[in-house]
């Protein structure tokens, strides 16, 4: 029976009576007792049998060495490693090649691509962080596990949402060389946010969303198996987020905890919540009551006599003619904008790019001769004016200063060190300074050639479905242009 008595030191609970002190407590207080002064220091410590001193006066270790000229600062300081004081030796470049020699030395089978991972992470990172590598490196090798590169890339792997910086480095390397295949750590991310997403679900309505996850999961399998499209993570992630909300909306509004009581009522008053989501989400609610039939969750589909209540057409925002001269301006003519977003911005302005295609726009897709880039899907080169020709420029000598081996042209300090892409998170906010998104701007090019040439032709130059350019011809009119037929008319 355990004793309500406590520490007197920590306040844990004491299993006997007759103690004061738990166990931690009492084997501290013994340490301490054990202690007596040195003769030679006087600092309390344990005494040695063969000299009666401590064990830092028993073994004061070797004496440290006078101070030097740094060859590099010419300062005298201590001396740390060939000829250098610490600071200097810290920031050596051949740091890294020097440990990775004594790695080499070390093991009693070295890997045979062992020089060439020192080569690469000693030119893609700081001193520092390429010896931390080299280190990390060492640790999974000298290990008892197997040494095999897709045995090493799955044991350098964290827990948690990053796999962290060292397991990047050796994916990068290996995947390069055909050594290893690329880690699942998309997916896992991927899988927690779903499930994120499901657990936020009130008890009595989650295992229908969870099934209908699992259904919509098995259905992308399927598609990649089959050389189909399959559903992008983004989409079934954006589908459990509206599955959330409508059953919150239920739970909170409508005092409703299954799912065969929801009518046609509840999904209308759901939409209306966000009148402009309500295609996209009309789309979910369907897939989902379609698949909650077919599994006798439900009996009958409250979304089959829904109706959109828009139009097809394009109802976004465009830019005036003077907001799109005053764009032009900043991004030519001044110096302190950012070369990224004078990069996204012209090929959305001038050439109607999106931010993907510039996302995954890489050097390979460049003609230096005949200045023409490849953008996205498009069938054919896209020919580039002098002014974006010059934008591109200088976005190709502020990559030059990252000294990357990135394949892609826009190269963040995020991804110098990689061959990824930039994030879709930082396209979607290079804009923000000009104040206009790349939506709007690549939408303004878009209603401007639509409207003013064969819709056809803009789809076959753009790589795009002819009917995702009608939709910008819906209630348009060139006010323009049609006082210029007015007057020759009359």
């Amino acid at each position: 029976m355990i004793c309500s008595r406590v520490c007197e030191e920590c306040g844990h609970p004491v299993r006997s009576p007759q103690n004061r002190l738990c166990r931690d407590c009492r084997r501290k207080a013994d340490l301490l007792a054990a202690q007596q002064p040195c003769p030679r220091c006087g600092k309390p410590g344990y005494l040695r049998e063969e000299t009666g001193w401590c064990g830092p006066c028993s073994h004061p270790g070797s004496p440290k060495h006078p101070p030097r000229t740094c060859r590099e600062c010419g300062q005298l300081r201590r001396h740390a490693g060939l000829g250098m004081c610490s600071a200097c030796w810290q920031k050596h470049p051949g740091r890294p090649f020097i440990s990775g020699e004594h790695l080499h030395d070390r093991l009693a089978d070295p890997p045979p691509w062992l020089t060439d991972f020192v080569a690469q992470v000693a030119a893609r990172h700081c001193v520092a962080r390429a010896c931390g590598f080299i280190t990390d490196l060492g640790r999974l090798l000298e290990d008892e596990h197997s040494n095999s590169p897709q045995a090493l890339l799955e044991r350098s792997r964290r827990p948690g949402r990053s796999m962290g910086s060292f397991a990047r480095a050796l994916e990068d390397f290996f995947t390069l060389r055909g050594l290893a295949l690329p880690t699942d750590q998309a997916e896992r991310l991927a899988l927690n946010r779903r499930r994120r997403r499901v657990e936020a679900v009130p008890e009595p309505l989650r295992q229908a969303i969870a099934d209908f996850d699992d259904s919509r999961m098995r259905a992308q399998d399927r598609a990649r198996r089959a050389g189909t499209r399959p559903r992008s993570n983004h989409t079934l992630e954006t589908a459990l987020t509206t599955m959330r909300d409508l059953a919150l909306f239920l739970m909170t509004h409508r005092s409703k905890d299954d799912w065969a009581l929801v009518d046609v009522h509840d999904a209308e008053a759901f939409l209306a919540t966000l009148p402009k989501a309500r295609k996209r989400r009309l789309t979910v609610l369907r897939q989902f009551f379609r698949f909650a039939r077919s599994q006798h969750i439900v009996l009958v589909d409250p979304t089959r006599n829904l109706t959109v209540k828009e139009s097809n057409g394009f109802c976004g925002r465009t830019l005036t003619l003077d907001q799109q001269r005053g764009l032009f301006r900043r991004w030519t003519t001044d110096e302190h904008v950012h070369p990224h977003e004078a990069l996204v911005g012209m090929l959305a302005l001038l050439h109607g790019a999106s931010s993907s295609e510039v996302r995954m726009l890489q050097i390979i897709n460049m003609d230096q001769i005949a200045q023409t880039v490849r953008l996205g899907k498009r069938p054919h080169p896209v020919p580039l004016d002098p002014a974006s020709w010059t934008v591109l420029q200088r976005c190709l000598a502020h990559r030059e200063a990252w000294r990357t081996d990135n394949p892609h042209v826009l190269v963040t300090k995020g991804t110098k060190a990689g061959r990824s892409p930039a994030s879709t998170a930082y396209l979607s906010h290079v804009l923000d300074d000009c104040g206009f998104v790349p939506r709007m701007i690549r939408s303004t090019r878009l209603v401007d050639l639509v409207n003013t040439m064969d819709p056809k032709l803009v789809a076959a130059a753009f790589g795009m479905d002819p009917q995702a350019t009608l939709i910008y011809l819906s209630d348009r009119v060139d006010e323009t242009r049609l006082s210029q037929w007015e007057t020759d008319r009359s």
